[in-house]
C-alpha cells in the first residue's frame, strides 16, 4: 500500500497550486445520492482552479445490472481512459475534495489506488477547508493536456459476496458496516431490497470518524472504532462495507488513518447483498459479533 500520506490539508492545497506544480491534478467529486445533477452544477458554478470533475455515476461506477450493487466498479481500461482524457497520468499528484466529508472523494482516492496510482491525497475537511486557507473558485474549464494513466490492478483490496458470505462466523474476519445505525440495525432501508446487515458485521458508521468534516487524529479513530483484538497486528482481515461501495472505501481509509492498513472493501455492498438470497441479521450488534 502506499507511503504517501493520505490526506492534505486546505493550506497545504493553496500553497500547492500557488506554486502552480505542474505535477498537480485536482479532481472534483461532488455528488449527491437524491440529486445526481448536483455535482455537475455545483462545479460549473465554481471549482478549485484547474480541477476536473468526476461522477459518481458516470465515471466512477459501472453498469448496473442483477447484481452487483448501485455502484458497481467501473471497467478500469474505461477509467484510465477518461483520466488520461482529463489530463490525469501516471506522472500526476492528485488531490480529490468534496462537500460532503469526504464520502465521494474517498471513492475517488480507493479507485485510484485500486488501479495502481498510489500519489493521491483525501483533502481533509473538503471545499470549506480550501476556502477557509484562503483559496479562490473558478468557473473556467481546465486545459490540461491528454496523460496517460496505466492500470495496474490490485485484486487484494476488494472482496466479492461468495468471500463474504465465507467468512461469517469466521475468527480470521472483521466485517464493519459504515452504514448509519438505523439502516444496520434495520429500522429502514430507503434504498435496497431488503433491510438489515450482514451477520456478524459490527457498525462503524463513517460520519463518526469525522469531526467538522475533518478526520479524527489517529488515538481519536484507534478509540472511536474499537477494533477486536488481532486487527492491529494483522492477525484479523478486515472487510469493510456500506450501501454501495462508497462510504465503505471512506472506512476503509480511515481504518488505515487509525493504523489499520489493508482492509478490503465488499465493493457491492448492501445493495449487492440484499439482491442475493443470503442471509441478514437485524437488530444491534450481537455477541461475538465480527469473529
Amino acid at each position: 500500500m502506499s507511503t504517501i500520506q493520505p490526506l492534505i490539508s486546505g493550506e497545504e492545497l493553496v500553497a500547492a497550486l500557488e506554486a502552480a506544480d505542474p505535477r498537480l491534478r485536482v479532481v472534483d467529486a461532488r455528488f449527491e445520492l437524491s440529486d445526481p445533477a448536483f455535482g455537475r452544477a455545483a462545479y460549473a458554478a465554481g471549482h478549485v482552479p484547474g480541477a476536473v470533475h468526476l461522477d459518481l455515476d458516470r465515471d466512477l461506477s459501472g453498469p448496473k445490472g442483477v447484481h452487483g450493487g448501485r455502484h458497481p466498479l467501473p471497467d478500469l481500461g474505461d477509467l484510465a481512459d477518461k483520466l488520461g482524457a482529463l489530463g490525469i497520468g501516471d506522472e500526476h499528484s492528485v488531490v480529490v475534495y468534496d462537500h460532503a466529508g469526504g464520502m465521494y472523494a474517498g471513492r475517488v482516492v480507493w479507485l485510484l489506488r485500486f488501479a495502481g496510482h498510489d500519489d493521491v491525497r483525501l483533502l481533509d475537511g473538503g471545499l470549506g477547508a480550501y476556502l477557509a486557507a484562503g483559496g479562490s473558485l473558478t468557473t473556467a474549464s481546465p486545459a490540461h493536456a491528454r496523460a496517460a494513466f496505466s492500470v495496474t490492478p490490485r485484486p487484494e483490496m476488494v472482496v466479492d459476496a461468495e468471500a463474504v458470505a465465507a467468512a461469517i462466523g469466521s475468527d480470521d474476519v472483521v466485517l464493519l458496516d459504515a452504514r448509519a445505525p438505523e439502516r444496520y440495525r434495520g429500522d429502514t432501508e430507503p434504498l435496497d431490497p431488503k433491510a438489515g446487515h450482514i451477520p456478524g458485521a459490527l457498525n462503524r458508521f463513517f460520519a463518526a470518524n469525522l469531526r467538522d468534516g475533518r478526520f479524527f487524529t489517529a488515538a481519536e479513530l484507534r478509540e472511536r472504532l474499537d477494533l477486536p483484538t488481532g486487527v492491529a497486528d494483522r492477525a484479523k482481515t478486515v472487510i469493510a462495507y456500506c450501501g454501495s461501495g462508497v462510504t465503505g472505501a471512506h472506512l476503509v481509509l480511515a481504518l488505515e488513518l487509525a493504523g489499520y492498513p489493508g482492509a478490503k472493501l465488499y465493493a457491492g455492498s448492501w445493495s449487492d447483498w440484499s439482491t442475493r438470497d443470503l442471509p441478514v441479521a437485524v437488530g444491534e450488534e450481537g455477541p461475538g459479533a465480527g469473529g
